[in-house]
């Protein structure tokens, strides 16, 4: 944490930070989070402007202290001189460095990242139908810990733990069963979505759920029809039942696949809200 009061301590914090984000920004997951990083770097220019002016103030200050490592005053009073003048020098190619990055925030804005679109590996003329089914769901203390690994070690260590939860035709059989089955994997507004290897993560830091879907090729006479498909936010949230006429199915799902989306009694906005760190100020569908 920042002291505000000791510029040793806050210069060496200020190093390491870039130095994080120097690796960390290395892969985004979400190209609408490069939006929050452009602001909080223009606001880090800004302040880097400041303190090159105030050590080039330091330095024109203090002058008369200043000798070389032979004790000559004007020779130390002279490298005074010619470091405050570099110090302005930089500060000057900093203000560009400011424009440019204020006017690729502006153009950044304007984006609309869209989801990745899926690339077919079928060969030309087959015709396939491309399901998602639940492989689990979770919240509260549960997806908590999973959020913790996102933070910590990125999605894909996320959706290979994830992973775990898969058991293949048995996880399958009982997402056909129970009505877990979507066209598409569920986008809320403020829901994070990576797609890997067949599998989609849905997270959400604040609203405290973790959700993967896999997706499930079937030939067309077996795809479902209108009336058993359900979208992800209706199985998620428990709105829409897919015939109120008829009485409420018992659920069958074998143990190792038990936590699935919630059914319609529970309501998945109850859980535990976690923080988050800023909100993405980019565009993203």
């Amino acid at each position: 944490m920042p002291t505000f009061h000791d510029p040793l301590t806050d210069a060496a914090e200020a190093s390491e930070a870039l130095r994080g984000l120097a690796h960390a920004s290395r892969v985004f997951d979400n190209p609408a989070d490069t939006y929050t990083v452009f602001g909080d770097l223009v606001a880090g220019v800004r302040s880097l402007r400041q303190v090159l002016d105030q050590l080039a103030t330091t330095h024109l200050t203090h002058r008369d202290r200043a000798h070389d490592d032979d004790g000559d005053h004007l020779a130390g009073a002279q490298s005074a001189l010619a470091a405050a003048d570099e110090l302005h020098q930089a500060g000057t190619l900093l203000d560009e460095v400011h424009d440019r990055l204020d006017a690729t925030l502006s153009h950044s804005g304007r984006i609309a990242w869209h989801p990745e679109p899926a690339i077919s590996r079928e060969a030309p003329g087959e015709t396939v139908a491309r399901r998602w089914v639940s492989v689990v769901f979770l919240q509260g203390g549960e997806a908590d810990e999973v959020l913790d690994l996102i933070d910590r070690d990125g999605t894909d260590a996320a959706v290979e733990h994830l992973k775990n939860f898969d058991y293949g035709d048995e996880t399958t059989d009982a997402a056909l069963e129970n009505g877990y089955v979507y066209d598409e994997p569920s986008t809320g507004t403020s829901d994070r979505v990576v797609t890997d290897d067949g599998y989609t993560l849905t997270y959400n830091s604040a609203m405290g759920h973790v959700s993967l879907l896999r997706q499930h090729t079937v030939a067309p006479d077996a795809a479902l029809d209108d009336t058993e498909a359900v979208t992800a936010r209706e199985a998620i949230t428990g709105v829409g039942p897919l015939d109120l006429a008829a009485p409420a199915a018992p659920i069958t799902i074998p143990e190792r696949s038990r936590r699935t989306p919630p059914v319609a009694e529970e309501d998945w906005f109850a859980g535990p809200a976690r923080s988050s760190g800023s909100a993405g100020r980019g565009l993203s569908l």
